[in-house]
């Protein structure tokens, strides 16, 4: 059996491809979408790749589940119905992943297909964490904590215990940082809190998205330049780009002019922050996990956060986070800290495998 995943973006289209002991055999990324090119030419690109393997399956990232897709699903025309009604929560990514669904239903129409969605490893978060203080109204449906990057996180608390050779710890701080950011509270394995909501835009510092925001300065905005211009610049046009004209991390660190000192301070002080309510909804914290680019190669951010999480019990070792782990605690130090690089792929392949074999 090959598992074709495929992970569409509104520009990108990356593709995997697995065979039966789930190791990839094939992959690569079609860039440029949306100018002249189609996602269905990425889809065709991805299964020339393949050099002709037969598919049996293939295995989508949904960012968006909305509330009832809580678990991966084989797609079917009620399954797909629901994906595009939560299209609205994730404009920028469900109907993408839609058109490439689409595309690949159309060249390989004896596949079997499969949804698996970042906001489905967060649906174990208690209510109180997911509901807002709204009242139950038809104009306020819907509108509730969903959580995303949820398979990175979950690929995290498979690979971590394999990495460390130790079992998953009780408490652990999941840090997904790249152009897209969250943390995660993880209590027992499973998702107690996480720092996005009801869209990606909420929570840490991110490349062009402002992050967490007072509604009334949403409100405000939004008056003054208009719903659709102020949705393109929270979700775009602010963050890290916002304050320093760019959101690559990499660049800023290089940078060193005070707006680039700045946008690195605001990054790295709101992650320590927020990081501070993550171990508050777990009751305490054994263990860190950095993930995403950021948090697997910018040694600068780590220790800073690192630093700023000394209260907590993390003692870093300097040496370790330079070399670039895995082990990132120095000896001694109550609470443990790693960096587990994300393999989104390889996790969509795992839960598209262990839901068609059931």
């Amino acid at each position: 059996m090959t598992i074709l995943v495929l992970n569409a973006g509104s520009s990108s289209l990356k593709y995997a491809a697995f065979d039966a002991a789930l190791r990839c055999v094939a992959g690569g990324q079609a860039a440029g979408l949306g100018e002249g090119r189609s996602h269905a030419e990425a889809v065709a690109e991805a299964l020339a790749a393949l050099g002709g393997a037969p598919v049996s399956a293939i295995a989508h990232r949904i960012v968006h589940g909305g509330p009832s897709l809580t678990a991966a699903a084989e797609i079917d025309a009620a399954t797909r119905a629901l994906i595009e009604g939560a299209a609205p929560l994730a404009p920028l990514h469900n109907p993408p992943a839609l058109a490439a669904l689409d595309a690949a239903a159309a060249a390989l129409p004896g596949a079997r297909h499969v949804a698996v969605f970042d906001t489905a490893f967060h649906a174990t978060n208690p209510e109180v964490a997911r509901r807002y203080a709204l009242p139950e109204r038809p104009e306020t449906a819907g509108l509730r904590r969903y959580g995303f990057h949820g398979i990175s996180y979950s690929g995290l608390v498979r690979a971590l215990p394999i990495l460390s050779g130790a079992p998953l710890p009780r408490r652990l701080l999941a840090c997904h940082l790249g152009a897209g950011a969250s943390l995660c509270a993880i209590l027992e394995g499973r998702s107690a809190a996480t720092t996005m909501g009801y869209s990606p835009l909420d929570g840490l510092t991110m490349a062009g998205r402002a992050g967490a925001l007072d509604p009334e300065a949403v409100l405000t905005l939004a008056e003054r330049v208009g719903v659709p211009a102020a949705r393109a610049l929270l979700n775009g046009g602010a963050g890290l780009r916002g304050l320093a004209g760019t959101g690559d991390m990499r660049a800023l660190l290089a940078d060193p002019s005070p707006e680039a000192a700045f946008a690195v301070e605001h990054f790295c002080y709101w992650a320590v922050r927020h990081a501070g309510s993550m171990i508050a909804a777990m009751g305490g914290l054994d263990a860190v996990a950095f993930t995403g680019g950021i948090g697997e190669r910018a040694a600068p951010i780590r220790s800073r956060i690192m630093t700023g999480l000394g209260w907590a019990g993390l003692a870093a070792d300097a040496a370790a986070n330079e070399a670039g782990g895995p082990r990132l605690h120095a000896a001694g130090s109550p609470v443990s800290a790693w960096i587990v690089p994300a393999e989104e792929e390889a996790e969509i392949a795992r839960s598209a495998a262990a839901l068609l074999a059931r």
